[in-house]
C-alpha cells in the first residue's frame, strides 16, 4: 500500500483553509471540556454530587445544539446545587494532569513557542479550569468561562450570568472581542461542540473552526467544521 493510500483522508468543508489559518494564526482559542480535557467537567462534578445521569443528559442536549446553552446551564445547576466545599474536595481528588487529552500540552507548547497566544474559552467553570490552565501554561487572564458563586458559608448561591460564555453565542462574542481588542488578524477556534462552531459563524468571529473528535464525535460539528481532526498530532504536523 502506498503512503498516500495509507494516510487517512482529511475531513472538513475547507480543510486547506483550516490548516493555513492555524499555521498563520495570531491566537488559538480552545474549548476545554472534551477537548483540552477528556471529559465534560460539569458532568464529572455532577456525578460526584450524585446527579450525574440527569446532568449528563442536559449537557448532551446543549453540546448537540438541541437546547439553548443558557437554558441547559441553568437547568444543570438547579439540579446540582454545588457547594464550595464539595468542589474543593473533588478537585483535590482529581489531579489536573490526569484529565488532559493526549497531545494537548505539546500542542499548546508548540503554539506558544511559535508566538501564538492561547486562550481557553469554555462554557465550563473557571474554578475547575484554572488548575488545567496551570498545567498547560495558560495564564488565568486568558481564561473565558463561567463562574460559580457561593455564599459566605460555601453554600450554593448562583452562577455569574454576566459572563458572555453563560449564554448562547458567548464564545463567538469572546472571540470577536479578543480580535477587536488585540488586533489579531487570524484567530482559530478549536472544540468539539456546536457552541464552539458558533464562534466562526458570526461577523468578526473566528477565521476558522477546527472540530475535535478525539473524545466525542458530534455529527453536526463533523459536518460543519473547516477541518475536523481526531487527534492533536494532526494539528501539530501543520505547525512543523
Amino acid at each position: 500500500m502506498s503512503l498516500a493510500a495509507a494516510r487517512p483522508m482529511s475531513i472538513g468543508v475547507r480543510v486547506e483553509h483550516g490548516k493555513q489559518a492555524l499555521a498563520r494564526s495570531d491566537a488559538v482559542c480552545f474549548d476545554v471540556d472534551s477537548t483540552v480535557i477528556k471529559e465534560e467537567g460539569i458532568d464529572e462534578f455532577a456525578a460526584f454530587l450524585g446527579v450525574g445521569e440527569e446532568v449528563a443528559a442536559l449537557t448532551a442536549a446543549a453540546m448537540g445544539g438541541d437546547t439553548p446553552f443558557h437554558v441547559a446551564l441553568e437547568n444543570r445547576l438547579k439540579v446540582m446545587k454545588p457547594t464550595r466545599q464539595k468542589l474543593d474536595t473533588m478537585l483535590a481528588q482529581k489531579p489536573a494532569e490526569s484529565m488532559l487529552t493526549p497531545g494537548i500540552a505539546e500542542l499548546i507548547s508548540e503554539l506558544q513557542a511559535g508566538g501564538k497566544v492561547v486562550y481557553l474559552v469554555s462554557g465550563g467553570f473557571r474554578q475547575m479550569i484554572e488548575p488545567i490552565a496551570d498545567v498547560v501554561n495558560v495564564g488565568h487572564d486568558a481564561i473565558y468561562a463561567n463562574s460559580f458563586m457561593f455564599n459566605e458559608d460555601g453554600s450554593w448561591k448562583c452562577h455569574d450570568d454576566t459572563e458572555p460564555t453563560s449564554r448562547a453565542g458567548g464564545k463567538a462574542k469572546v472571540v470577536a472581542e479578543l480580535k477587536a481588542k488585540h488586533g489579531y488578524k487570524t484567530v482559530v477556534m478549536v472544540g468539539d461542540g456546536a457552541t464552539d462552531m458558533e464562534a466562526r459563524d458570526v461577523e468578526g468571529g473566528a477565521d476558522a473552526f477546527i472540530g475535535f473528535g478525539g473524545i466525542q464525535v458530534r455529527e453536526k460539528v463533523k459536518a460543519g467544521a473547516d477541518w475536523f481532526v481526531m487527534d492533536f498530532d494532526e494539528m501539530r504536523a501543520v505547525l512543523k
